[in-house]
């Protein structure tokens, strides 16, 4: 659905002959950038659901900024099944494709009417970007996220306040956009899942594991936290994977903020870190 979308935006953008990068590059950062929501600098989801309804270019062009100093919530407050919902911003540089990403959580839970009613062309005009893809909505199975925030805005985008958390450039979208293939994305926080909470996990050939930061609707609208711990039977997974479900008896944090993570997603839109 969203590579189709994207066809359609490139072929009938004006400036499609000028740009420095290839089509295909662009459609495939798409699924980098979607695997780095809340990251330093880079973490998201893909396929997003880009809604069709025409809204007037004046609500999207309604983009204050503000400065906000912290989004963190307080230590005993999880952030487990909220939901959240991205614009990503795309423009070509000489470099590769810049993604800048906007994140609503926690200014808001991105109510479905409000969601599918703004008009991404719109947006991306009054953000001057080639394209403004609309990712989610999706759902948090962390806790708690900690990340440096001294770099965070808030801005309007289409009627939802955002937090713009990374600006990422993807240099090398080859792999990008394979469903249990993993990407190297620099995004300087940590995930912690709290002691007594469920996870879902893939384990690969040599044994790494991986767990669901993420859960999407774009796939399946229909899908729900209560369905994750069955999630298995619906998996293509590959030769040698597994999934795999626990009960954490002591607290999982994954990241760092030096360290580069390894993320990836199943072939539903479902988004995972490895445990390192």
């Amino acid at each position: 659905m969203l590579l189709v979308v994207l066809r359609q935006m490139w072929n009938t953008h004006p400036m499609r002959r000028s740009l420095p990068v290839s089509r295909t590059a662009l459609f495939a950062a798409v699924s980098l950038v979607a695997l780095v929501s809340c990251g330093g600098s880079g973490d998201a989801d893909t396929n997003a659901t880009v809604p069709t309804a025409e809204v007037e270019s004046t609500i999207a062009a309604s983009s204050e900024t503000t400065s906000v100093e912290t989004t963190a919530l307080s230590a005993a407050e999880s952030m487990r099944g909220k939901r959240y919902c991205e614009f990503l911003l795309l423009n070509p540089t000489a470099n590769g494709i810049e993604a800048t990403v906007y994140n609503s959580f926690p200014l808001g839970d991105c109510p479905d009417e409000q969601w599918s009613a703004i008009d991404p062309p719109a947006v991306a005009a009054a953000e001057g970007a080639v394209f403004a893809l609309a990712n989610g909505p999706r759902y948090w199975l962390m806790d708690s996220v900690g990340r440096d925030t001294s770099d965070v805005i808030t801005k309007t985008l289409g009627g939802i306040a955002m937090n713009r958390y990374a600006t990422v450039t993807i240099t090398d979208p080859k792999s990008v956009g394979i469903p249990f293939t993993t990407q190297k994305v620099d995004r300087k926080s940590t995930f912690t899942f709290f002691a007594g909470s469920e996870v879902y996990l893939l384990v690969d050939p040599d044994g790494r594991r991986f767990v669901m930061q993420s859960w999407s609707q774009q796939r399946d609208p229909d899908l729900e936290e209560a369905d994750l711990a069955g999630l298995a039977s619906r998996l293509e997974l590959p030769a040698g994977w597994s999934y795999v479900v626990e009960q954490l008896t002591e607290d999982l944090v994954v990241g760092a903020d030096r360290a580069v993570a390894e993320v990836l997603q199943d072939n539903l839109q479902n988004s995972y870190s490895l445990i390192t």
